[in-house]
């Protein structure tokens, strides 16, 4: 599956602004402790699942797609920190299987709370609270609300008072 080492920093990439800022958390503690980072994406082709993949029309065109946009995401992010190395790594199967396994050689694990299919208001995503009970090294997950979205930066700045936002439970 992953072929990431002890002493590796495994971050899970989607699709989401969160992971980004996954990525871009995990490369400066690398820089600062000198470890290497795999920049770790998932992918499946299920086209009755994903529309994506049901446009594609076939694996090799999904696949394609995936390792595009990851090469896009660890390249820009590689950008910042030339100086830490970064290895951008595919792996066919589910989020929650692809990094539990990766974290039975990693130093540490590092996901942003919520990724594609996440639920507004939740504290955390599906994968990231599989990766909170079933990792084998300690796991970094990275708040969604430390991410700008576009939506909300042209919005009023306040909130309305009847919005409840729970604290963590851990």
């Amino acid at each position: 599956m992953t072929t990431a080492n002890q002493g590796d920093i495994v971050v899970g990439v989607d699709h989401s602004a969160v992971s980004v800022a996954a990525l871009r958390w995990a490369v400066s503690e690398a820089a600062e402790s000198g470890r290497q980072v795999v920049a770790l994406r998932a992918w499946t082709f299920e086209p009755v699942y994903d529309l994506g993949a049901a446009v594609a029309g076939s694996p090799e065109t999904v696949l394609d797609r995936e390792r595009r946009q990851l090469d896009e995401i660890v390249g820009e992010v590689r950008a910042e920190h030339p100086g830490v190395a970064v290895r951008a790594e595919l792996v066919e199967h589910s989020a929650t299987v692809a990094l539990e396994e990766a974290s039975k050689t990693a130093a540490m694990l590092v996901l942003g709370s919520h990724g594609r299919g996440r639920l507004l208001k939740l504290l955390v995503g599906s994968v990231a609270e599989h990766c909170l009970r079933e990792a084998s090294c300690p796991v970094v997950v990275i708040p969604a609300r430390t991410v700008a979205e576009p939506e909300k930066e042209t919005a009023p700045a306040h909130e309305p008072a009847g919005t409840y936002y729970p604290g963590p439970l851990l």
